[in-house]
């Protein structure tokens, strides 16, 4: 079992022992950050194109790296960027397999040291898909951090499409799933919740 193999909130409920809950705009007072030039060039360019392809890869290459590429230079390289890293962390309890994208709170950018975002990609265009993935691989970033006696309060999660951002915080055995979803055309808030998390351990 994997990550990936996780279909239903229900299941990661039974399994883990954890609430979910949903219902409140979670980020609704978090500042916005004016993405650089260079990243509005990019999304005005790349956009379109990725829908029209309208495959996974596309929308990964075209957005969702650039936006978390743009986070890094934020933090001037103080945090790292991993695609489509192994992430083994107990197998027993299927929380193995490969993420999609996960930011890092340290530079480090050869060793995966202590993640504080997952960032799964929905499948089919559907942000619900995406949920129990996530979630999975949220509690083995805690668990992560935990055995190696990082201070991190909460993990940030995403499910996104390219287009459509969802966000999630894991936290004290809970999920909080955030009432609002946000458009890419909203690039000034996507990239103030991601800088919010980010600056905790930069």
């Amino acid at each position: 079992m994997s990550y990936s193999d996780f279909k239903s909130i229900e299941d990661i409920q039974q399994k883990f022992n954890i609430s979910v809950i949903s219902g409140a705009s979670l980020f609704s007072e978090t500042e916005d950050i004016i993405p650089c030039l260079m990243l509005r060039d990019i999304l005005q360019e790349n956009v379109s194109l990725a829908l029209n392809i309208n495959t996974e890869k596309a929308r990964s290459e075209m957005i969702i790296a650039p936006v978390l590429i743009e986070v890094r230079r934020i933090f001037e390289r103080k945090i790292s960027l991993f695609s489509g890293t192994e992430f083994n962390i107990d197998d027993s309890l299927g929380l193995t397999g490969f993420c999609d994208f996960i930011l890092s709170g340290s530079p480090n950018q050869i060793f995966l040291k202590y993640p504080i975002v997952c960032i799964t990609e929905a499948k089919n265009e559907n942000i619900r898909s995406g949920y129990a993935q996530c979630i999975a691989e949220m509690i083995a970033a805690k668990l992560f951090n935990d055995k190696n006696s990082t201070d991190i309060s909460y993990i940030l999660g995403v499910v996104t499409t390219g287009s459509n951002w969802k966000f999630l915080k894991y936290e004290n055995h809970r999920v909080f799933i955030d009432f609002d979803e946000y458009l890419i055309s909203q690039i000034s808030k996507i990239l103030g919740i991601l800088q919010k998390q980010s600056e905790k351990t930069s």
